[in-house]
This record gives structure tokens, C-alpha cells and sequence, in this order.
């Protein structure tokens, strides 16, 4: 029968959000839990560093590149339809890992998981923005949503460490079977069907210039140190990805019905957000890398003494990001933002001491400092996707973040290799010294963040966002009803 978003009750809007973040946290964990296993994976698959990095950034970069056209399909051919193929997907993905014979095979498992992953994320946020349709509530929504973020993705390491310890490094693609499971079976019993009322096009030229550009951009990143950068190999595929940019903007922005709708960028907080992500993520994704081959190659902690030492950031996930949340719905995104750049600038200073003798609990302290301002600023990123965009366009904004995130950590986990190569080539270098640029320009991007905190939340920046919804929405947003399944 037909029914309206209002009638639901809040059990079953309750129940719908669980759902939902049963994807997020799956997808986000796979995205740090398996950067523990790096070692193992390294010894038992006889690895390279380049191929190490790519068991983590095809799997992001996959997810960067279809998650827009998985945020836009969600809306055109139902979201909760889109929504349980991914979650099937995402565990056959699964499983092939944990049963992956080389290196080769795990990396393509990888990419088939990403598959899955990229029908998970953006659909299952633009479920939750029709589903909790009132301010107040929909700003809680994301606020634990953002939460999740965090927490999942924090947890990874810790639960990874003990998982590999235990059992094996195939272990960590285990855990994802049951949450698949029961997000199925959830989904299809509480989940009810929406679309959106305008059918957008797809743009198959749009999706594939920003693939060429991302992947063009990652591969000359990682083969670059290997190859040498002035190899023919190395320049032509950073030439493609610089033409395909280009021709990316000039098309995106001449088409009726983008791939990207460009004009979200006009939105000063949108922009100021999607920046922020990018860079906080590149730090994240970087630091997880880098730090699970210092404890493990470096000082010679087993996987789980490894997860362990990751702890603090569990912690201080668990203990900002639900803070951080409340904090956007109620003061702005302007605290959370200058704390998390503040905190992650404090970490990366401390990054930039770390020696081969550097005692446990000052490992512990950069955990956790940088860990705290890494959880608080998801809330913020998350809430800036669709607020002040129409209820019809939340599928399409809220991807462009989802995406900022995974491109952010393919860019970080491929600096590792064109910074600090020396220092994953496990060929008895310093560690710590051979990293040190790295944390430098982890610096940067701290204050980058902090900048962005306060520039995309001047009342010129909310104003530019109240500009832009008549642009974007041309018409009165459309009530939006949905099918019961």
C-alpha cells in the first residue's frame, strides 16, 4: 500500500537508520581493517610496496568513482533495490579475499568489493535524508551517521589486530558476512522503497573522465617512485589524467543533466566541506598505512600488540564523534571543524619527533590526538552535503562527499610511496626518518582544515549556500512519497 514518509513511526525510522549504518560500518571498516593485515599480506603473498598500496587505493578508488553513479542509480531505480545488490556484492567481494591465493587475486577481490560498496554508502544516506524529513531530526540522523563514521572506521585496526593474531590476515574479510546478513534481512523487512521524482540522466562521458583523472592520477602516484617519474609510461598516464580533468570541467559544466552538477561548488560550506574531506581523509588513509608498517616492520609488534597501540583512536572516536555531532546541530560546524584541524596540526607536529625508539606512551598520545580531531570532523563534512540542497538532489550531494572521502584516502595511501618510499620498501631504511616528509605535509594539511573551518562558516559562506537552492532546485522541491515494502 501507499504510504507517506510522516507515517512512520520513530521505532521503524529508528530501525531504517541501523540499516543503514550496518552498511557504513562495513564499508568503512574494510577501508582501515585491512591496512593491519599489511605485513602479513606483504610475507604471505610476497608483495611489493606498490602492490600493497594498490590492495588498499583500488578499493577507494573504485569506491570514489562509482559512488556518484551508484548515489544517482539509487534515486532513478529505487534506493532500497540498489541498496541490497550492493550488500550482496559486498559479500562475495568478501569472501573472494579471504580466500585469495596472490596478491593478483586479492586485488582484484578488492575492486569487486568496492563494487558493492560504492551501491551502499551514498544510497543508504539519501534513504535517511527522505526518511527523517524535519531539521531538527534529520540533524540528528546524520549526526550519528557521521558518528558511525568514525567509530567504524576506528575500530578497524583494533578488531583487524586481534582477528589477525588469532586466526589470519583472511580473517579481517570474514566479519563482514554476517553484517551483510542481517542488513538484508533488516533492509528488507523495515526499508521502504523511494525514487526520486525527477529521472536523471546518466552521463557515462562524465563518469568516464573523472575515472580516467582518479585513476590516472593514483597510478602516477604509486608506479611513479618504481618506474622512475620521467618514465614514458608515468608521464603519458599523468598527461591523460590532467587532459581528462579538463575535459571533465569544460563537459560537466556544458551538459544539462551532469554527472556533477558543478554549481554545488558555488555553495562556499559545500565546497569548504568537500575540500576538508579530501584532506582530512588523505591524512587518515596515510597515517593508518604508514603507521601499521612502522609498529609491525619497524618494532616488531605483533598484530595485535598493532591494534592495540590503535586503541586511543577507538576511543576517541567513540568519544567525539557522538560529541561532534551534537556540537553541528547545535552550535554550526564551525567548533567541530577548528578542533578537529587544531587537534590533527598538534598530531602531525608530534609525527614529525617519532623515532625508532619513541616509548609506548607517546605513541599512544599521537594515536589519540590525532585520532579525536579525525573523529570530529565528519559530522560537519557529512551535515554540509545536503543541508540547504533540496530533498530531491540529497542522493546526488550527500555522494559528492561520500566520494571526497575515498579520493582523499587513495591520495594519502599513494603519497606514502612518493614521499616516504623509502620507508615501505623494507630495505632496512630509518623508518622514522624516511616518513618525516610525510608528517611535514601532514602539517600542512592540518592547517588547511583549520583555515577551511573558519572561511566556510562566515555568514558570506551561508549566504552563498542560500543562493545557490533555487539554482539547483529551479522548481519547489516535490513532495516525496514511498512505496511500503
Amino acid at each position: 500500500m501507499n504510504t507517506s514518509i510522516d507515517t512512520l513511526t520513530p521505532r521503524r525510522k529508528a530501525i531504517i537508520l541501523v540499516s543503514c549504518c550496518l552498511s557504513l560500518l562495513i564499508v568503512s571498516m574494510d577501508a582501515t581493517i585491512v591496512n593491519v593485515a599489511i605485513p602479513s599480506i606483504r610475507t604471505d603473498l610476497h608483495a611489493s610496496p606498490s602492490q600493497l598500496q594498490w590492495v588498499v587505493d583500488v578499493y577507494t578508488l573504485v569506491l570514489a568513482s562509482l559512488l556518484m553513479l551508484s548515489g544517482a542509480t539509487g534515486d532513478r531505480f529505487g534506493r532500497r533495490r540498489v541498496f541490497q545488490i550492493g550488500l550482496v556484492v559486498f559479500a562475495v567481494g568478501s569472501l573472494m579475499c579471504s580466500l585469495a591465493p596472490n596478491i593478483e587475486t586479492l586485488i582484484m577481490a578488492r575492486l569487486l568489493q568496492a563494487i558493492g560498496g560504492s551501491m551502499l554508502n551514498p544510497v543508504a544516506l539519501s534513504i535517511i535524508s527522505q526518511v527523517f524529513t524535519e531539521r531538527v531530526e534529520r540533524a540528528r540522523a546524520l549526526g550519528f551517521w557521521g558518528a558511525v563514521v568514525g567509530i567504524s572506521m576506528a575500530l578497524g585496526p583494533v578488531v583487524g589486530g586481534f582477528h589477525i593474531e588469532l586466526i589470519s590476515w583472511r580473517a579481517v574479510f570474514w566479519i563482514n558476512l554476517p553484517i551483510c546478513a542481517a542488513a538484508v534481512v533488516l533492509t528488507a523487512i523495515f526499508v521502504p522503497e523511494t525514487k526520486s521524482a525527477t529521472m536523471r540522466n546518466i552521463d557515462p562521458i562524465g563518469q568516464g573522465l573523472a575515472v580516467l583523472f582518479l585513476f590516472g592520477v593514483v597510478f602516477t602516484l604509486i608506479e611513479g617512485p618504481g618506474y622512475g617519474w620521467s618514465n614514458p609510461r608515468v608521464v603519458a598516464v599523468a598527461v591523460v589524467a590532467l587532459i581528462s580533468f579538463a575535459a571533465f570541467l569544460r563537459y560537466e559544466a556544458r551538459r544539462h543533466d551532469p554527472f556533477i552538477d558543478l554549481r554545488f561548488f558555488r555553495s562556499i560550506p559545500f565546497a569548504g566541506a568537500t575540500v576538508t574531506a579530501i584532506c582530512a581523509f588523505s591524512a587518515w588513509g596515510a597515517f593508518l598505512f604508514m603507521m601499521s608498517l612502522y609498529l609491525q616492520s619497524e618494532r616488531g609488534y605483533s598484530a595485535m600488540h598493532t591494534g592495540l597501540i590503535y586503541a586511543p583512536i577507538a576511543v576517541g572516536a567513540l568519544v567525539f564523534s557522538p560529541i561532534s555531532g551534537r556540537m553541528v546541530g547545535r552550535f554550526g560546524a564551525r567548533p567541530s571543524l577548528l578542533t578537529a584541524g587544531v587537534l590533527i596540526t598538534t598530531a602531525s607536529v608530534l609525527l614529525t619527533f617519532l623515532t625508532k625508539d619513541t616509548p609506548v606512551w607517546g605513541l599512544l598520545v599521537i594515536f589519540a590526538v590525532f585520532g579525536s580531531g579525525f573523529s570530529m570532523v565528519n559530522a560537519p563534512i557529512t551535515n554540509a552535503a545536503v543541508s540547504g540542497m533540496p530533498l530531491d538532489r540529497a542522493g546526488a550531494a550527500s555522494a559528492v562527499t561520500s566520494t571526497s572521502r575515498q579520493i582523499g584516502v587513495s591520495i594519502g595511501v599513494a603519497l606514502c610511496g612518493s614521499i616516504a618510499g623509502s620507508a615501505i620498501a623494507h630495505t632496512g631504511a630509518d623508518f622514522a626518518a624516511s616518513a618525516r616528509p610525510l608528517w611535514f605535509v601532514f602539517v600542512a594539511i592540518g592547517v588547511v582544515i583549520t583555515v577551511l573551518g573558519f572561511l566556510s562558516t562566515t555568514p558570506r559562506a551561508f549566504q552563498s549556500a542560500e543562493r545557490l537552492a533555487p539554482l539547483i532546485s529551479g522548481t519547489a522541491a516535490p513532495k516525496v512519497g514511498v512505496h511500503a515494502g
